[in-house]
Protein backbone atom coordinates (compact mmCIF):
# COMPACT_ATOMS: atom_id res chain seq x y z
CA UNK A 1 0.00 0.00 0.00
CA UNK A 2 1.14 3.50 -1.09
CA UNK A 3 2.81 5.74 2.37
CA UNK A 4 1.37 8.87 2.33
CA UNK A 5 3.47 11.41 4.69
CA UNK A 6 2.72 15.11 5.82
CA UNK A 7 6.60 15.74 4.54
CA UNK A 8 5.93 19.74 5.34
CA UNK A 9 4.25 22.72 6.89
CA UNK A 10 4.67 26.59 6.50
CA UNK A 11 2.49 29.36 8.03
CA UNK A 12 2.13 32.69 8.01
CA UNK A 13 1.10 35.44 10.59
CA UNK A 14 -0.41 38.80 9.08
CA UNK A 15 0.73 42.18 10.17
CA UNK A 16 2.05 43.47 13.88
CA UNK A 17 0.41 41.81 17.42
CA UNK A 18 -2.76 42.78 18.02
CA UNK A 19 -2.90 43.40 21.74
CA UNK A 20 -5.98 42.44 24.13
CA UNK A 21 -6.60 45.98 24.52
CA UNK A 22 -7.83 46.56 21.11
CA UNK A 23 -10.84 44.71 22.39
CA UNK A 24 -11.13 45.75 26.42
CA UNK A 25 -10.61 49.15 26.33
CA UNK A 26 -14.37 49.06 24.27
CA UNK A 27 -16.43 47.89 26.78
CA UNK A 28 -20.09 47.59 25.14
CA UNK A 29 -23.16 46.95 26.69
CA UNK A 30 -23.43 44.20 29.01
CA UNK A 31 -22.69 40.71 27.70
CA UNK A 32 -23.67 37.51 30.05
CA UNK A 33 -20.88 35.76 28.65
CA UNK A 34 -17.54 38.19 29.07
CA UNK A 35 -16.40 35.73 32.56
CA UNK A 36 -17.19 32.60 30.80
CA UNK A 37 -14.34 30.39 30.38
CA UNK A 38 -14.64 30.06 26.88
CA UNK A 39 -14.22 33.62 25.97
CA UNK A 40 -11.21 34.29 28.29
CA UNK A 41 -9.09 36.61 26.51
CA UNK A 42 -5.85 36.11 25.06
CA UNK A 43 -3.30 38.77 25.55
CA UNK A 44 -2.26 38.80 21.50
CA UNK A 45 -3.58 37.98 18.48
CA UNK A 46 -2.95 38.86 14.53
CA UNK A 47 -5.05 40.46 12.02
CA UNK A 48 -5.27 40.42 8.35
CA UNK A 49 -5.28 44.00 6.79
CA UNK A 50 -8.67 45.64 5.32
CA UNK A 51 -7.85 44.14 1.59
CA UNK A 52 -5.74 41.37 2.49
CA UNK A 53 -7.51 38.05 1.51
CA UNK A 54 -7.56 34.13 1.90
CA UNK A 55 -5.78 33.91 -1.42
CA UNK A 56 -2.84 36.37 -0.02
CA UNK A 57 -2.68 34.50 2.82
CA UNK A 58 -2.07 31.24 1.11
CA UNK A 59 0.42 32.73 -1.47
CA UNK A 60 2.24 33.66 1.68
CA UNK A 61 2.23 30.53 3.45
CA UNK A 62 3.62 28.95 0.74
CA UNK A 63 6.18 30.73 0.07
CA UNK A 64 8.76 28.42 2.72
CA UNK A 65 7.66 25.08 1.39
CA UNK A 66 9.16 26.52 -2.42
CA UNK A 67 12.25 27.77 -0.21
CA UNK A 68 12.89 24.32 0.87
CA UNK A 69 11.36 22.27 -1.59
CA UNK A 70 11.71 24.09 -5.03
CA UNK A 71 9.03 26.06 -6.93
CA UNK A 72 8.85 23.05 -9.36
CA UNK A 73 7.73 20.63 -6.59
CA UNK A 74 5.37 22.48 -5.31
CA UNK A 75 3.96 24.08 -8.93
CA UNK A 76 3.67 20.16 -9.84
CA UNK A 77 1.23 19.12 -6.83
CA UNK A 78 -1.57 17.16 -8.13
CA UNK A 79 -3.87 17.50 -4.88
CA UNK A 80 -5.18 21.62 -4.07
CA UNK A 81 -7.48 21.53 -0.96
CA UNK A 82 -8.18 24.53 0.51
CA UNK A 83 -9.69 26.05 3.38
CA UNK A 84 -11.09 29.63 3.88
CA UNK A 85 -12.52 30.60 7.39
CA UNK A 86 -14.24 33.80 5.89
CA UNK A 87 -14.82 33.55 2.24
CA UNK A 88 -13.85 36.79 0.29
CA UNK A 89 -16.90 36.42 -2.20
CA UNK A 90 -20.40 34.98 -2.07
CA UNK A 91 -20.04 31.16 -4.53
CA UNK A 92 -16.42 31.49 -4.97
CA UNK A 93 -13.76 29.20 -3.33
CA UNK A 94 -10.36 30.53 -2.78
CA UNK A 95 -8.81 27.45 -4.63
CA UNK A 96 -8.52 28.50 -8.46
CA UNK A 97 -7.16 31.91 -6.94
CA UNK A 98 -4.59 30.53 -5.16
CA UNK A 99 -3.93 28.00 -8.20
CA UNK A 100 -3.75 30.96 -10.23
CA UNK A 101 -1.20 32.71 -7.91
CA UNK A 102 1.27 29.73 -7.63
CA UNK A 103 1.05 28.50 -10.96
CA UNK A 104 -0.33 25.22 -10.36
CA UNK A 105 -2.52 22.58 -12.56
CA UNK A 106 -3.78 20.60 -10.03
CA UNK A 107 -5.98 17.05 -10.86
CA UNK A 108 -8.19 17.89 -7.68
CA UNK A 109 -8.96 21.14 -6.13
CA UNK A 110 -11.57 21.48 -3.70
CA UNK A 111 -12.50 24.01 -1.89
CA UNK A 112 -13.59 22.55 1.49
CA UNK A 113 -16.92 23.87 3.58
CA UNK A 114 -16.86 21.83 6.42
CA UNK A 115 -14.60 20.32 9.42
CA UNK A 116 -13.88 24.15 10.68
CA UNK A 117 -11.31 24.08 13.05
CA UNK A 118 -10.48 20.27 12.49
CA UNK A 119 -10.19 21.09 8.71
CA UNK A 120 -6.70 20.62 8.48
CA UNK A 121 -7.15 16.89 9.99
CA UNK A 122 -10.07 16.25 7.33
CA UNK A 123 -7.99 17.50 4.66
CA UNK A 124 -4.68 15.67 5.13
CA UNK A 125 -7.45 12.38 5.14
CA UNK A 126 -8.86 13.47 1.98
CA UNK A 127 -5.32 13.94 0.38
CA UNK A 128 -4.31 10.85 1.76
CA UNK A 129 -7.01 9.09 0.41
CA UNK A 130 -6.60 10.38 -3.36
CA UNK A 131 -2.97 9.83 -3.32
CA UNK A 132 -3.32 5.75 -2.38
CA UNK A 133 -6.36 5.22 -4.58
CA UNK A 134 -5.11 7.35 -7.89
CA UNK A 135 -2.29 8.66 -9.72
CA UNK A 136 -1.69 11.87 -7.91
CA UNK A 137 1.63 11.66 -5.90
CA UNK A 138 1.58 15.11 -3.73
CA UNK A 139 -0.95 17.55 -2.27
CA UNK A 140 -1.06 20.88 -0.83
CA UNK A 141 -3.60 21.83 1.77
CA UNK A 142 -4.07 25.08 3.13
CA UNK A 143 -6.43 26.48 5.75
CA UNK A 144 -6.75 30.42 5.58
CA UNK A 145 -8.00 32.32 8.36
CA UNK A 146 -9.71 35.92 7.79
CA UNK A 147 -12.31 36.44 10.33
CA UNK A 148 -10.99 38.43 13.23
CA UNK A 149 -9.49 41.25 11.42
CA UNK A 150 -12.78 41.77 9.18
CA UNK A 151 -15.72 40.37 10.92
CA UNK A 152 -14.98 40.45 14.63
CA UNK A 153 -13.37 44.11 14.28
CA UNK A 154 -17.20 45.51 13.67
CA UNK A 155 -17.98 48.35 15.74
CA UNK A 156 -20.82 46.53 17.65
CA UNK A 157 -19.52 42.95 17.48
CA UNK A 158 -16.01 44.35 18.62
CA UNK A 159 -17.83 45.45 22.30
CA UNK A 160 -18.65 41.28 22.42
CA UNK A 161 -17.21 38.72 24.46
CA UNK A 162 -17.10 36.56 21.14
CA UNK A 163 -14.98 39.36 19.31
CA UNK A 164 -11.33 39.31 21.21
CA UNK A 165 -10.62 35.55 21.42
CA UNK A 166 -10.07 35.01 17.47
CA UNK A 167 -7.08 35.88 15.64
CA UNK A 168 -6.33 35.55 11.72
CA UNK A 169 -3.37 33.49 10.00
CA UNK A 170 -3.01 30.79 7.45
CA UNK A 171 -1.17 27.39 7.66
CA UNK A 172 0.00 24.71 4.93
CA UNK A 173 0.79 21.25 4.64
CA UNK A 174 2.71 19.65 1.60
CA UNK A 175 1.84 15.73 1.66
CA UNK A 176 3.44 13.37 -0.80
CA UNK A 177 3.52 9.37 -1.47
CA UNK A 178 6.85 9.26 0.45
CA UNK A 179 7.84 7.56 3.81
CA UNK A 180 9.41 10.65 5.07
CA UNK A 181 6.81 11.47 7.99
CA UNK A 182 4.33 8.80 7.04
CA UNK A 183 0.30 9.26 8.42
CA UNK A 184 -0.43 6.41 10.40
CA UNK A 185 -3.78 6.49 10.57
CA UNK A 186 -6.84 8.82 10.98
CA UNK A 187 -10.03 9.13 12.83
CA UNK A 188 -12.81 11.23 11.71
CA UNK A 189 -16.79 11.61 12.38
CA UNK A 190 -19.39 14.21 11.45
CA UNK A 191 -21.67 14.24 13.70
CA UNK A 192 -25.61 15.65 12.25
CA UNK A 193 -27.01 15.62 15.41
CA UNK A 194 -25.18 18.83 16.27
CA UNK A 195 -25.30 20.52 12.47
CA UNK A 196 -27.54 22.98 13.41
CA UNK A 197 -26.11 24.39 16.36
CA UNK A 198 -23.92 26.94 15.12
CA UNK A 199 -26.00 29.73 13.98
CA UNK A 200 -25.25 34.04 13.12
CA UNK A 201 -27.68 36.43 14.95
CA UNK A 202 -28.20 39.82 13.63
CA UNK A 203 -30.52 42.37 15.74
CA UNK A 204 -33.15 42.95 12.54
CA UNK A 205 -33.47 39.77 11.74
CA UNK A 206 -32.89 40.27 8.40
CA UNK A 207 -30.56 37.56 6.28
CA UNK A 208 -26.87 37.97 6.07
CA UNK A 209 -27.01 38.84 2.64
CA UNK A 210 -29.68 41.55 2.85
CA UNK A 211 -29.36 45.38 3.43
CA UNK A 212 -29.36 46.10 6.86
CA UNK A 213 -27.49 48.49 9.90
CA UNK A 214 -27.17 45.75 12.86
CA UNK A 215 -23.91 43.52 12.48
CA UNK A 216 -23.75 40.10 12.00
CA UNK A 217 -22.05 38.15 15.31
CA UNK A 218 -22.21 34.56 16.04
CA UNK A 219 -25.31 33.44 17.71
CA UNK A 220 -23.94 32.40 21.44
CA UNK A 221 -26.24 32.03 24.32
CA UNK A 222 -25.34 30.61 27.77
CA UNK A 223 -27.59 27.51 27.36
CA UNK A 224 -25.59 26.81 24.02
CA UNK A 225 -22.27 27.42 25.06
CA UNK A 226 -22.58 25.07 27.89
CA UNK A 227 -23.48 22.27 25.24
CA UNK A 228 -20.67 22.98 23.01
CA UNK A 229 -18.40 22.73 25.84
CA UNK A 230 -19.43 19.77 27.26
CA UNK A 231 -19.23 18.01 23.77
CA UNK A 232 -16.28 19.59 22.74
CA UNK A 233 -14.70 18.20 26.42
CA UNK A 234 -16.12 14.85 25.18
CA UNK A 235 -15.32 14.66 21.23
CA UNK A 236 -11.54 15.77 21.26
CA UNK A 237 -10.29 13.17 24.05
CA UNK A 238 -12.60 10.42 22.31
CA UNK A 239 -11.26 10.34 18.65
CA UNK A 240 -7.80 11.13 19.91
CA UNK A 241 -8.24 7.71 22.02
CA UNK A 242 -9.50 5.84 19.53
CA UNK A 243 -7.01 6.66 17.07
CA UNK A 244 -4.73 5.45 19.99
CA UNK A 245 -6.40 2.56 20.17
CA UNK A 246 -5.93 1.44 17.02
CA UNK A 247 -2.21 2.43 16.30
CA UNK A 248 -1.78 -0.20 19.49
CA UNK A 249 -0.49 2.78 21.92
CA UNK A 250 -1.94 4.40 24.95
CA UNK A 251 -2.69 7.80 24.61
CA UNK A 252 0.42 8.67 27.11
CA UNK A 253 2.74 7.77 24.24
CA UNK A 254 1.78 10.68 22.61
CA UNK A 255 5.13 12.72 21.99
CA UNK A 256 3.38 15.45 20.74
CA UNK A 257 -0.31 16.34 20.93
CA UNK A 258 -1.60 19.51 18.97
CA UNK A 259 -5.00 20.53 18.59
CA UNK A 260 -7.35 23.43 17.56
CA UNK A 261 -6.98 26.69 20.06
CA UNK A 262 -9.99 27.15 21.15
CA UNK A 263 -9.49 28.63 24.74
CA UNK A 264 -6.85 27.66 27.69
CA UNK A 265 -10.36 25.84 29.07
CA UNK A 266 -10.33 23.43 26.72
CA UNK A 267 -6.61 22.87 26.29
CA UNK A 268 -6.49 22.32 30.04
CA UNK A 269 -9.19 19.74 30.10
CA UNK A 270 -8.04 17.96 26.38
CA UNK A 271 -4.41 17.18 28.55
CA UNK A 272 -5.82 16.19 31.19
CA UNK A 273 -8.44 13.60 30.20
CA UNK A 274 -5.73 12.39 27.91
CA UNK A 275 -2.92 12.23 30.80
CA UNK A 276 -0.67 14.49 29.14
CA UNK A 277 1.68 16.59 30.56
CA UNK A 278 1.25 20.25 29.62
CA UNK A 279 5.17 20.26 27.88
CA UNK A 280 3.81 17.31 25.24
CA UNK A 281 0.63 19.49 24.59
CA UNK A 282 1.53 22.05 22.54
CA UNK A 283 -0.35 25.47 22.25
CA UNK A 284 0.00 29.21 20.43
CA UNK A 285 -3.39 30.60 21.54
CA UNK A 286 -1.56 32.99 24.14
CA UNK A 287 0.12 34.75 21.10
CA UNK A 288 -2.39 34.28 18.25
CA UNK A 289 -5.68 33.55 19.53
CA UNK A 290 -8.12 31.33 18.33
CA UNK A 291 -7.02 30.39 14.68
CA UNK A 292 -9.96 28.12 13.47
CA UNK A 293 -8.90 26.21 11.23
CA UNK A 294 -5.32 27.48 11.05
CA UNK A 295 -4.55 26.33 14.09
CA UNK A 296 -2.92 23.23 14.27
CA UNK A 297 -0.75 23.64 10.91
CA UNK A 298 -0.10 27.00 12.41
CA UNK A 299 0.94 25.21 15.95
CA UNK A 300 2.84 22.19 14.38
CA UNK A 301 5.03 24.72 12.07
CA UNK A 302 5.96 26.96 14.90
CA UNK A 303 6.87 23.76 17.40
CA UNK A 304 9.09 21.70 14.53
CA UNK A 305 10.74 25.73 13.92
CA UNK A 306 11.14 25.49 17.63
CA UNK A 307 12.86 22.07 18.15
CA UNK A 308 9.73 20.56 20.14
CA UNK A 309 9.27 18.58 17.73
CA UNK A 310 11.69 16.02 17.16
CA UNK A 311 12.93 12.93 14.69
CA UNK A 312 10.90 9.69 15.28
CA UNK A 313 8.13 11.48 17.82
CA UNK A 314 4.32 10.07 17.55
CA UNK A 315 2.55 13.57 16.86
CA UNK A 316 -0.88 13.47 16.76
CA UNK A 317 -3.35 16.54 15.49
CA UNK A 318 -6.72 16.75 16.92
CA UNK A 319 -9.73 18.37 17.20
CA UNK A 320 -13.66 19.48 16.76
CA UNK A 321 -15.00 21.87 14.70
CA UNK A 322 -18.15 24.53 15.05
CA UNK A 323 -20.75 23.33 17.96
CA UNK A 324 -19.33 20.08 17.61
CA UNK A 325 -20.56 18.11 13.86
CA UNK A 326 -16.73 17.33 13.26
CA UNK A 327 -14.57 15.90 15.23
CA UNK A 328 -10.98 14.44 14.06
CA UNK A 329 -7.64 13.00 14.88
CA UNK A 330 -4.44 12.19 12.52
CA UNK A 331 -1.22 10.25 13.95
CA UNK A 332 2.47 11.12 12.02
CA UNK A 333 5.64 9.51 13.11
CA UNK A 334 7.34 12.76 12.37
CA UNK A 335 10.49 12.61 10.80
CA UNK A 336 10.83 15.71 8.67
CA UNK A 337 13.66 17.50 9.64
CA UNK A 338 13.96 20.87 7.40
CA UNK A 339 16.85 21.43 5.28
Amino acid sequence: MTTVSLTDVAAYLPGEPVPAEFYTRYPGAEDKLRDHPMFRVPPSRHHVARDETNADLVERAVQPLIERHGRAAIRGVDVLLVHSQLPDLPFVGAGTEVARRLGLNPEWLVDVANAGCASFVYMLKMARQILTSSDARSALICNAQSAAGQWFTQSEVRRLAQAAVPGDGCGVGYVTTSARSPVLDVETRHIGEYAGDMTLAVDDGRKYWEPGRSQLRIGFTGAGVARVLARGNRLVPEVITDLCRRLGVPSTDIDVLITNQPNRTFLRNWREALRLPPERHLDTFDEYGNLFGAAIPVTLDRAIGSGQVRDGDLTVLGGFAHAGDFAGAVAVRWHGGRD
